[in-house]
């Protein structure tokens, strides 16, 4: 008997053709679509298409939503794919901040909370505030934490994804000895996965953002790492560690003595990172602007003083896009993406600090860089997270058909 056999066959036709029918229709414009727009979207015969929606409705999963009227010959049917059927919920785990969303199957966001994390705080505090956040933030989408189908986990670090645990996560004091994913799994009861934060903010650029097959994302806050796409494909490195370029060591005429490794952070990452723009501007910047950020700590604050022309706010736009330009250029002539998007809290700057930038990457590249801020914000990781929960409910629709 062959070993195949059991992967062959109709049955397993119309499940394919099931599947290709459920991702069309989950996708189309307000998650309804009609037969001929699915036969467009697929590439399926029409007999096919009608087959695979049957197939859906008895499963539950989509529903004929009525007609859409036509000058000539009959009205079309229009199917609905019924995205709340279920939840999927994304997680942010940040050295300051846990972020959560849940989501419907469609992917539409449905509640969201941001908890700020204490100071001092360690692995099992992220853990206490995670399960507070993700109980709040269900309710409010009007379900239970055990009602969600997946789950997925951005965090800091170095993830290994064959234990589904964090190997290095320097920014989280003991987070990377905890069992988070096995403890979710359960207490949620559902497939629980964790993902580096970075990696993931690449998933939601590509998702609702760029879609390019040769693409580095840069998260640029407090810490900076990259992720990166090459010939449509997320590269992570033999260690899952690619892409740290906060760890960067450059040699730099740097008057001051650095912060001492202590902190966790690269050496990178203490030249450009958030605390560094905002030691600067503590250091160059008037009593009044000084006194603003001592009091909010919001590095937006320095960045709207350059815009409107304030020198020594300017002079420290000047340093930290030179300092960047050197470092981000080293990973561009290597890598030599399309584009690049930079996304994370210090992305917030806009024009005054990236038009910086990309004035002194031209100097020092070959070709030149398409460099762009994202338009998804601080909110990437935290979709990236949305996406990847969603990826993994397919298992569970297609079992249904």
């Amino acid at each position: 008997m062959s070993t195949g056999s059991a992967a062959t066959g109709p049955h397993v036709l119309r499940r394919i053709n099931a599947t290709a029918v459920l991702n069309a229709l989950r996708d189309a414009e307000g998650h309804t679509a009609t037969v001929s727009d699915l036969v467009v979207a697929t590439g399926l015969s029409r007999p096919a298409v009608t087959r695979a929606l049957t197939a859906l409705a008895d499963a539950g999963i989509a529903e004929f939503s009525g007609t859409t009227e036509h000058h000539i010959g009959r009205p079309a049917q229009r199917a609905r794919f019924r995205a709340e059927l279920g939840h999927v919920a994304g997680i942010d785990i940040g050295p300051h901040k846990v972020l959560v969303m849940v989501a419907d199957l469609a992917g539409t966001v449905l509640a969201q909370h941001q908890a700020v994390t204490p100071a001092g705080h360690t692995g099992d505090g992220v853990v206490r505030l995670l399960r507070t956040a993700l109980t709040d933030v269900a309710a409010e989408a009007g379900i239970t934490p055990t009602d969600l189908w997946s789950v997925a986990v951005g965090t800091p670090g170095i993830v290994d994804h064959e234990r589904g645990e964090v190997v290095l996560a320097p920014s989280i004091p003991g987070w990377s000895s905890l069992p988070v994913i096995a403890e979710l799994r359960d207490w949620l009861g559902c497939p629980v996965a964790i993902e580096n934060d970075v990696n993931l903010a690449v998933v939601a650029e590509r998702w609702r953002g760029d879609d390019g097959d040769n693409l580095l994302f840069v998260q640029w806050g407090e810490r900076i790492g990259t992720g990166m796409v090459i010939d449509d494909k997320p590269y992570r490195g033999a260690s899952s560690a690619a892409g740290e370029l906060g760890f960067i060591d450059l040699v730099t005429d740097l008057d001051d003595e650095p912060k001492p490794p202590t902190d966790g952070l690269g050496a990178f990452e203490r030249l450009v990172g958030a605390g560094e723009i905002l030691r600067l501007g503590m250091a160059r910047c008037d009593q009044p602007l000084r006194d603003r950020l001592a009091r909010t700590g919001d590095i937006a604050d320095l960045f709207e003083a350059a815009a409107a022309g304030d020198e020594a706010a300017v002079s420290v736009v000047d340093t930290i896009a030179t300092r960047f330009a050197r470092g981000l250029a080293v990973q561009l002539l290597i890598m030599d993406p399309r584009c690049v998007i930079v996304g994370g809290g210090v992305s917030r700057a806009g024009d005054v600090l990236f038009d910086a930038v990309r004035k002194r990457l031209g100097r020092l590249l070959l070709v030149p860089a398409d460099l762009r801020v994202s338009a998804l914000g601080v909110n990437n990781v935290a979709l990236g997270a949305v996406r990847m929960a969603l990826d993994a409910v397919e298992e569970r629709l297609t079992a249904l058909l």
